[in-house]
Parts: C-alpha cells; structure tokens; sequence
C-alpha cells in the first residue's frame, strides 16, 4: 500500500479570525482557518486549502492587484508571500510585532503594514513575470516608516492613484500620509470622533474623506477654507483651507457598537457591522439606509465587498460563520458554519463522496468531499454526539448521542425518520450498524448492557449482558457475523448475535479498551486499550496475532502547564481511535495528541507519522519549553491578561469557572486532539477530525514526476511517434511508464473506438490498475461519455476474472470505477427526468411543427434542408433515433 499521503484540504472550518479578501475578478474568497489559508470559489462552489502553514492562527491577508502574489501574517507578526496559482510558499518574514492591518496599494508596487502605532511601508517583492525585472534574492525591502499615532492603528486604505493613504486608529483620530514627499502636502490629522475609529476612506474623486467611529458615527470631511479665513481668499488656497467636518451621521444602534465596516468607492455604499449581529448598507455621502439585516448571535468581526460591489462576505469568529450576500436580489451566494465545539466522530460514506462530523455542540454536519461545503446540517439531538456510522447502501446515517438517544437520517430527504431509546435513561457513547442496515446497536457508559434496535420497527430486540465496566466501543464484522464490543473492564467480547444462543467470547487485555476496529475480510480486530498498546486478534481462533507498543509513537508536544519533555511523558499517552484501509494492510490510529500513525499489520513497523499541526496557538504542540516565556508566577500563557484589555467588552469575563465545553468554556487555547480517523473507501485519501478542523489526506494531490518501470528509450517524443505509427497498445504503455497525465490522456484519446477491445486484451497486468485509476478519473473529468464507459466495460468483461482472484490488490481501483459509473448513471437520470417533458412535447408535433421547433431548440442552420433530411431518418427508422439526435 502507498503510504505517500499528503494534505489535501481542511473542512469543517470556514472561519477563524482576521480578515477576509476577495480575488480582483470577485468570484474567489480568502478565508483565514487557524493557520492555514481556505479559498471558496463562488463560481464553481469548490473550496481547497492552500499547502503552507503558519505557526500560529492567521492574523492578516493582504492580495496584489494582480491577484497573484497572497501575503499573509500571523498573530507574531511571521509573514509568508506564497503564490496563489501555483500554491508556493515563495518566502518568509518577520516584521517581529503583531500586524494590526495590511493593505496593498492600487498600483501594486508597495504595500502598507500597520505595527502597533507605527505604519512601515514596503516595496512588492517582484516576480519573474514582471517586466521590470527578475526575482529579488532579497525581497522584502522597507520604503519607509511612518510615525505619529498614539495607539494601534485599525485600518489603512490607499487612494486610487497610490500616492496617499489613510490610517485609522483607536486614538480618535484618522490621518492622511504620502507615500512619497509631496511638494505641498504635509501629514493631516483628522480627529472629531469620541471613540476609537474603525474605518477611513477616500471617495472616488477623492474630494471627499469618510469616516467610522465604534460608537456609529459617520463623518463626512472635505477640503475647505477655515472659519477665519479672509472673505476674498480663493476656496483652492492652501494656505486657508483645511479638512473639515462637512456632515455628521449616526447609526442610532442603542448598545451595539461598530466592530467593523467597509466601503465601496465605486457605487458609494458603505455596510457597517454590529456587536448584535446585524449589519447595514448605506449609500453615501446622502446616507440613505438601503437594508438593515441580523445574520448572526454573535459580534460580526469582518467584512469586505467584492470589486463590482454586488457580493459582500461576513465573518463571525465565536460561532466560526463565513457569509456571502448578494445585496441587490438579497441572496446568499455562501452561508457556511463550522463546529462551534470540537468534534467527536466522523464517517466516510460507502461511495467516499460524503463526510459526516458530529460534535459536542449536538450538531451532525454533512461535507462533500470534492467541493469542501457543508451540504446540511442536522440539529435534533440536545446533547453532543458521540457516534456516526453510515448503513452500507450509504443512503441511512445513524447516530448516537449523550441525550439518550439513537436516531436514523435519510439523507436523501434529509430528515430523521426513526429515533431509538432505552427502556431508562442512558447516555450512548459508541454506535455499531449491521451491514445489512437491519440492527443497530449502541453501547453506554452509564450501563454496561449493549441495546439492540430493529432499524424497521425502531422496537428493542434485546439487551446483551456479560461487561462489567462502561461500552467504549463497538463494530461489527463486514460480512454481519460477528459483533465486537470493547470495554472498560480490560476485555473484548465477540457476539453472534443473530445465532439461537448469544454466547460471547471474551479476549483478556491489560487495560481499559478505548477502540476496536475490523478488518475489512472480517478475520482479524485491532484493539486500542489505555496503557498504550495496540494489539491485533483472530476472529476466529480468539488469539493475539501480533501488537504494537505505541506509547513512544503517540506521545509528542507537551502542552504549557507540563514539567516534563514530551518524550519524557510517554506514558500518559494512548490512541483513542484506530481504523483498518481499505485493502486491509494497514490500520491508522490517532489520540490526544498532534501525531497519527500508520502501521503496517503484518510486520507492526510504523509506516508513516503525520503531524496534525504545528500552530503554537493549540496547546501540545511544541516540543520543547521557551525559557523566554517562563515568569515568576509561571508559564506567560497561563496567566490570565483578559482583564487589562483597553475596551470593557474584552474585560468581561463570561466564561464559567471549569467549563470544558459549551458556550461558557474557555476558548483561549484549546488542546489540540485526534478523537477521529476514518479510511475513504476507494484507499486514495483518509481523514481526521482535529483540534483545527476536518484534514484530508490525499495520494492525488502532488503534481510531480513518478515514472514506473522506465527505459532510455522511452520518451514523450518517441510515445508520440508509436502513436503516429498506430500502435496503440505500445504507446499506451510507454505513456504509462512516463506517467505523465497529459501525454496519457494524449494517447488514450487517440486510440480509436473499434480498436478498444484489441488494445485491452493485451493490457500487460501490472498496468490494470494504472489504466482502471486513469479511466475512472477520465469519466469524472472528461467529457467523452461513451467513449469512457466502453473502455470500463471492455476492461471488466477482458479481465474481470484476474479482478476477482486479486480483489486485494484491485480494492481501492474498483471502488473509483464503481463510483464514476454511478455517477454518470445519476446525472443521466437527472437529465432525462429534467427534459422528459419537452422531449414528450417534441414528439406530439406534427412534422411541419417539428421542423420549426428543431429550429428554435436546437439552432439548425440553413433553408431546412437539414430538417428535412433529420425528420425522414426519423420516418425511416422510429422515434427512438430522433430522441437521441
């Protein structure tokens, strides 16, 4: 099995704090989650996360005109300038403060840093596609600093013409700066507002200077001549003219205050956000309201508007929403919402197009895997969720929670259409399904019984006895013969539970079972148990096999508040999750802590370790102390600074004494955890559920070179002339040997229909799988239908019986093809029971009538000649042919 997996995409997070950006043509967003950057394209409704990662959360994004050049910094003021096409991390920098705005000048040349009180500005590190010159080997180059400011600055917003910029800041006051000295111009302060200023902007003539205050007061300044200035004295002599208040507004907002605001030159609308959710759009400089709307329970922290001023997007931090608003058909374009608390579970669908997560907060969200979107969500548990698992036709989800109760979704209609309770009051923590979708069985820790469900009558079957400690987890067999259940007592007892008699065989272990996992044959569990160990059993001979000691492998990053090195304290340590892949070969196992582990079974030999995150803002995931951070009352970090904040809403503590979870805990710094690892089926990808969000892990995702089995004589050039040459098969191999995609979609495209059978009959074995893969990403991607499905089934009608004998191998191959054609299968449906109508329709016209119709529907050119010909061939051969024409 390839163990090469790399990171893929983040879901389960849309949001986490700092600002938002949209792409210079409008339709991308940036999103800052923790340390990593999300970009939704609206467009095409697909999300990805960029590759790199910052070592803490994100603080700021700033893009170049040009949309090309991402700089993004974190909560220390760490920058990374990365490439947005290419996803290349290009450089990193440090401005060694924390960065309270950024912002790019129109010309893309400069941009504008505020740090603290101070404005630095700085030249665009080029690029080699500039005209002006090549790569800079050192690219971040100060222009100039810019002083006096009394307090941290909020925002900087350049002219259109990039010589000015405006700054705004919590001392009151907003200021005019040149980037260059100008003959004339000396620095201006603007001051008049009783609160800290949250925005200043220049209108699109820049006669005109708005600005924002926290307290909902809009100034509107503009140059003109000062009170005692000489009557005869011309209004453009700069020697009695000065900025000056030319109308007052105010938002009238009783206790809400303004957290942030933006606004569009172009159109002159200016939308303001509000401590109590809602948010407004106003037009300026008249200041008439155009809506007034509540989206949100929380402060809204940012907003941005796109380039053409339709689509505005929102970000609230505390419930993690991502928003975007079309305002003029009053729409959303996006509403996305992550996990409020952390999540507890995850499953794969069977056909590995869907994930679910179910979190403590008692929400069940659905995210499809190729657009990165949460498609719904489900809220009618009360209390967190503690087990999902999908029935295997993956149409019927069943979850368990701690409300005492065991529900079952339709997802297809959406809805939760049977709810399964105990006879008393229990909290279920673990959730089996029998594959068949018949049983379900859920296991608590409040009783040590197991309860057993008919999926038809929602009636209790029966109550299996025999742990004397809590259920911590359950699965059964793939092929429904067996029930595993692992609990606190130290055993593992196997049931038969649709046998006359329901006898158990229990498996002795040292510790406390924390999760049991079958394989995928249904002939062998892995077992998970407290002091570490992870051991492997036979099903059928109720014996160990092998077993791994795991503490060394689990244990990493040592959280603030530890004495102890995080090598040092490997025995506190233990997977708490383990799954099989799809082939069987190997499990993955993740914990409490920032690693996940891939084992081979056979041998027990640690196949890969994959680091979950590197952000200093979760704790437990540096490896060593920072002396530096060390005080006499103890770590820096653990001393609470919440009450010498400036503003009195950051003073208030809300937070409950104790509280772990729900909206009184403490968010501050979250430990960071693996409670969830699932395999997709198909064996490309897995994923885990973190600390930071949902994180896929892909075989697909690298655009590198890999040849297989090469020669010198093979080449690009050479494959092309086999191919001129028509010998298909050769130059089908050759391209495979290079395992270039383009040259093989060259080839493959070129071999003509008639040929397929020929060429796949003589299909060398070791390229099946190469070949299966490619053509079932083909049917995804291409547009050649039939063209793809003829090789599908020319290939499983040739070599369908090898398939079958080396199922092992082939597994994850013929998961991928399976899902293709289901696809085409549903997207064909779709379309004729979309058009089914109009086809009935065409078909009841008399022949004079259809000729106008082909006109009009299908764009045929011409005196109808072509008509003619069209509909005798349809008299000739029956209406079938004329449906497909």
């Amino acid at each position: 099995m390839k163990t090469d997996f790399h990171f893929s995409n983040l879901l389960g997070t849309v949001y986490s704090r700092g600002n938002l950006l949209f792409s210079p043509d409008g339709t991308c967003l940036f999103s800052p989650v923790g340390n990593r950057v999300t970009v939704f394209d609206l467009v095409n409704s697909k999300s990805y996360t960029l590759p790199f990662a910052h070592r803490r959360s994100i603080a700021r994004l700033a893009l170049n005109p040009r949309g090309n050049l991402l700089l993004s910094v974190d909560e220390d003021g760490r920058a990374i300038l990365t490439n947005v096409p290419r996803r290349i991390a290009l450089y990193h920098f440090s401005f060694k403060q924390e960065v309270t705005a950024l912002a790019f000048a129109p010309s893309g040349r400069h941009f504008a840093a505020a740090i603290g009180r101070q404005i630095e500005v700085w030249h665009t590190p080029s690029t080699p596609d500039v005209a002006d010159g090549d790569l800079e080997f050192a690219p971040f180059v100060r222009h100039r600093v810019y002083t006096g400011h009394f307090d941290i600055v909020r925002s900087i917003e350049w002219s259109s013409d990039s010589r000015f910029f405006l700054t705004a800041s919590k001392d009151l006051t907003a200021r005019i700066w040149s980037l260059d000295p100008e003959e004339g111009f000396v620095p201006t302060t603007i001051g008049g507002h009783r609160q800290a200023v949250v925005g200043a902007w220049f209108s699109k003539d820049q006669e005109t200077i708005f600005t924002i205050s926290k307290d909902g007061a809009v100034f509107v300044w503009k140059y003109m001549l000062r009170p005692d200035a000489p009557e005869d004295v011309d209004e453009e002599d700069d020697e009695y003219s000065q900025w000056r208040i030319s109308e007052r507004h105010y938002f009238m907002q009783n206790n809400a205050h303004v957290t942030c605001a933006a606004f569009h030159a172009e159109s002159g609308l200016l939308v303001t956000g509000f401590s109590s959710g809602t948010f407004m759009i106003h037009e300026l400089p008249d200041f008439s309201q155009i809506q007034n709307l509540s989206i949100s329970q929380n402060d809204i922290d940012f907003v941005t508007i796109n380039k053409t001023g339709e689509w505005l997007a929102f970000g609230a931090s505390k419930l993690g929403q991502l928003l975007v608003w079309e305002w003029q058909s009053e729409s959303y374009v996006l509403k996305q919402q992550g996990h409020f608390d952390s999540m507890n579970t995850i499953a794969y669908s069977p056909e590995g197009q869907r994930i679910v997560t179910a979190s403590d907060d008692g929400k069940i969200k659905v995210w499809d895997v190729n657009s990165g979107f949460c498609i719904v969500t489900f809220t009618e548990h009360i209390s967190g969720v503690t087990a999902c698992e999908f029935a295997k036709r993956g149409n019927v989800l069943f979850t368990a929670s701690l409300d005492g109760s065991v529900r079952a979704w339709d997802l297809i209609r959406y809805r939760n259409f049977r709810t399964f309770t105990a006879p008393t009051r229990l909290s279920f923590s673990s959730l089996a399904v029998d594959p068949s979708g018949e049983v379900v069985c859920a296991g608590s820790i409040d009783s040590f019984d197991i309860h057993i469900w008919s999926v038809q009558t929602g009636q209790l079957l029966d109550r299996l006895s025999g742990h004397e400690g809590p259920v911590s987890s359950l699965s059964f067999a793939p092929d429904a013969s067996t029930l595993a259940s692992g609990s606190w007592d130290h055993t593992v007892r196997l049931w038969n539970i649709f046998a006359r008699t329901q006898t158990s065989e229990p498996l002795q272990l040292m510790a406390d079972v924390l999760c049991v996992a079958f394989r995928p044959d249904s002939k062998q569990i892995a077992v998970t148990t407290l002091d570490g160990q992870l051991t492997f059993w036979s099903v059928s001979e109720a014996s160990q096999q092998s077993g791994v000691d795991a503490r060394r492998d689990v244990s990493g990053g040592r959280k603030i508040s530890d004495r102890r090195t995080a090598a040092n304290a490997a025995g506190t340590k233990s997977f708490t999750t383990v799954k099989y892949s799809a082939d069987g070969t190997c499990v993955l196992a993740g914990g409490n802590s920032k690693y996940i582990c891939l084992y081979d079974c056979e041998s027990g030999v640690l196949a890969k370790k994959f680091t979950v995150s590197v952000n200093l803002s979760l704790d437990g995931t540096q490896e060593f102390l920072n002396s530096k951070l060390l005080t006499e009352g103890g770590p820096r970090d653990l001393i609470d600074s919440q009450g010498e904040a400036s503003d009195l809403e950051d003073r208030i503590d809300r937070t409950l004494p104790g509280a772990q979870k729900g909206e009184g805990a403490r968010k501050t710094r979250p430990q960071v955890r693996v409670p969830a690892v699932g395999f997709s089926p198909t064996g490309r990808a897995f994923c885990a559920a973190s600390t930071e969000g949902l994180l896929i892990y892909s075989l697909d995702t690298l655009f590198q070179f890999d040849p297989f089995d090469l020669d010198i004589t093979v080449t690009p050039a050479t494959t092309m002339a086999t191919l001129a040459q028509k010998e298909y098969l050769k130059a089908l191999v050759m391209a495979f040997r290079l395992n270039e995609r383009s040259l093989i979609r060259r080839v493959y495209e070129s071999i003509p229909p008639s040929d397929i059978p020929l060429v796949v009959k003589d299909v060398p074995a070791v390229y099946l799988a190469r070949l299966l893969r490619f053509i079932a990403i083909q049917a995804d991607e291409s547009p050649h239908l039939e063209f793809n499905l003829m090789w599908i089934e020319a290939l499983l009608s040739k070599h369908g019986r090898w398939m079958k004998d080396n199922r092992a191998a082939m597994e994850s191959e013929l998961r991928v093809v399976e899902k293709a054609v289901k696809r085409i299968q549903s997207e064909l449906a779709r379309l004729a029971d979309e058009n089914i109508y109009r086809i009935e329709y065409l078909l009841a016209q008399p022949v004079e009538k259809k000729e106008e119709v082909l006109k009009l529907d299908f764009g045929v050119a011409g005196d109808g000649n072509d008509v003619d010909a069209i509909m005798d061939e349809d008299d000739e051969e029956g209406e079938g042919e004329w449906m497909g024409f």
